[in-house]
């Protein structure tokens, strides 16, 4: 069974735990460390002869061109994450647009190629903005992976499909991979668990996703999608304050993050997202 790995590629001064704290208009006043984590990643994966998805963030394209050529060259998927890192059901249809048009036409000048895949900021595709999937048809993506079918205070489409599917709408059809959980009985109710990496690869043993991995390969016969970030191998990364439960969720283990990534890599066979759904 052949999983996606999957990488979003911004730094950690733009992740939403952090929004309240860390105005967008001061971003470039902040250390730009995404550049080497994400250098470091491509070696880990060269090293397991592994490709992988980069969503990669406009903002983060823009100021590192050779940081998306370079990617591009080792033979990795290159994807988009939008420019802005905001979240899309609260900037609306209109601005959402512009995010993704702007975002999708930096990253194809720089390496070239046309983008086929789209990945919200923090999977911010809920019930609440379903419309994105008319917009991302309409500007050229093939497939999508921002629905996470989870109960969040942040995210999440709670009982959505929860593997790779097509969706369809006027604007014509999009592919969906959301992103993996699996499903636990207990005390006769049915509790879905998020398991593609992230906090929760952080947060949880090793041993539980790569348990969670191999149900969802072989009970289920269903491919996984594992995803992370590059500040997410970065334990040295500067310390923003914020509530305890941004701080939590930020840092849990940063320094422990590195092996697990390499446990899973040595344990299942990735590719990218976009051979997965068999979309060139």
């Amino acid at each position: 069974m052949l999983n996606a790995l999957t990488i979003d590629v911004e730094d950690y001064f733009h992740v939403t735990a952090f929004k309240k704290h860390i105005c967008a208009d001061n971003w470039d006043s902040y250390p730009l460390r995404v550049v080497n984590n994400t250098l470091q990643l491509l070696d880990i994966l060269e090293k397991f002869s592994v490709k992988a998805t980069f969503f990669i963030l406009g903002w983060v394209a823009e100021r590192s061109p050779s940081l998306v050529n370079e990617i591009h060259l080792r033979g990795h998927e290159i994807a988009c994450h939008g420019y802005g890192h905001e979240l899309v059901y609260e900037i609306g249809p209109k601005k959402f647009r512009a995010d993704v048009k702007k975002a999708k036409n930096i990253i194809e000048n720089i390496c070239g190629n046309k983008i086929n895949g789209y990945r919200a900021p923090s999977y911010s595709i809920t019930k609440d903005s379903l419309w994105a999937f008319d917009i991302l048809i309409e500007e050229g993506f093939s497939y999508d992976s921002s629905i996470f079918p989870i109960f969040h205070d942040i995210y999440g489409i709670p009982h959505a499909n929860r593997f790779p599917h097509e969706i369809k709408s006027e604007a014509g059809a999009i592919k969906e991979f959301p992103m993996s959980t699996i499903q636990i009985n207990f005390l006769a109710h049915k509790f879905t668990i998020p398991v593609a990496g992230g906090g929760y690869l952080r947060l949880f043993p090793v041993w539980f996703i790569k348990k969670a991995i191999q149900s969802l390969n072989s009970r289920e016969g269903k491919p996984a999608v594992l995803y992370f970030h590059p500040w997410e191998i970065d334990h040295e990364q500067p310390r923003i304050k914020a509530g305890l439960k941004s701080t939590f969720r930020h840092y849990v283990n940063l320094k422990k993050n590195p092996d697990k990534i390499r446990t899973l890599l040595s344990s299942f066979d990735f590719t990218t997202m976009g051979q997965t759904l068999g979309v060139s």
